[in-house]
Parts: structure tokens; C-alpha cells; sequence
């Protein structure tokens, strides 16, 4: 996957450390980071959270944000990002929240469903995507939007 080996080779070329905090992908971000050599130098951790108890008690998403947005919101995907980063003290976390489906999806949250986060520096962004296709499709499609804003991010930062 490019998006993959290009942040890859940025993160590596500036010593930008990353952590991942992933429910829909479970886990395939870090995957295809940790596919590219010399990762090991820059990859933190990486958090499977598929379950809110564990997006609770791993990365400290709070209760009252889930009763308030569930667990399929922007508001869920910054959480997630920004406990992964404090966590881990790495510089750059991605997170994704959503309904890879082919089950579990709704009127108000179908299923391609998919909160993206990003946390760089003092900066956190989130992104909604409806991807369309199969469960793998999603998975794949969620996990390269969040490799691009990762990298988006980190291009866009004048520190550098």
C-alpha cells in the first residue's frame, strides 16, 4: 500500500514516533506501517479497541462521550487518538471507529461508516467517510484514509 510506505519513510526520515488506537481496521494501520523497515524505531503501540469497554479502559474515552455521541462519532474518534498519544508519548496517533459491516449498520450510521483521527503535536483532526463494498473493502479503504491523514498532517506542520 503507497500511503502506507510513504508515511512510513517520512516517519522514519524525521523520527516521528506513532501509535495506532484502531477498532474497524483492527489493527491492519499498524500492519501496514510495521511493514516497511526500520518501523521498529518509530512505532510505539498499537491498541485494538473494539469494544467500548476496552476504547474505555485502554485509551480513556470517557462513558459520557459515548452516551452522548456513541461510539460512531468524531467526538469518539479524537478520544480514542488523543489517549493512544498520551499513552504512548508518541508525536503522531491515528485512530478509526465505524461499522465495517456486513451487520451492525443504521438509518442514522450505515454500514462503510467510518471516524478517522488524527493527533499531531497539539493538533487533533477527525474526518467522516461512507465507504462503499465489502467488510475487507472498508477495512482496506479506512485504513488508507487514516495512513493519508496522518500524512497530511505531518506535511501541513510548519515544524518540520
Amino acid at each position: 500500500m503507497q500511503q502506507a510506505d510513504v508515511l512510513a519513510s517520512i516517519l522514519i526520515k524525521k523520527k516521528i514516533t506513532v501509535t495506532t488506537a484502531e477498532s474497524a481496521t483492527a489493527g491492519m494501520i499498524a500492519s501496514l506501517l510495521a511493514d516497511t523497515p526500520g518501523m521498529s524505531d518509530c512505532m510505539k503501540e498499537a491498541f485494538v479497541t473494539y469494544s467500548e469497554e476496552a476504547k474505555k479502559n485502554r485509551l480513556g474515552v470517557k462513558q459520557e462521550t459515548l452516551d452522548k455521541y456513541t461510539v460512531y462519532s468524531h467526538e469518539v474518534a479524537s478520544e480514542m487518538a488523543l489517549g493512544a498519544k498520551k499513552i504512548t508519548g508518541a508525536d503522531l496517533a491515528l485512530s478509526v471507529t465505524g461499522v465495517a459491516g456486513p451487520g451492525g449498520g443504521s438509518s442514522s450510521c450505515p454500514v462503510g461508516t467510518c471516524y478517522i483521527g488524527a493527533a499531531y503535536k497539539d493538533t487533533v483532526i477527525t474526518r467522516k467517510y461512507i465507504f462503499s463494498g465489502d467488510r475487507a473493502t472498508v477495512r482496506r479503504k479506512a485504513a488508507r484514509m487514516a495512513l493519508t491523514l496522518g500524512l497530511t498532517m505531518i506535511l501541513d506542520n510548519k515544524e518540520n
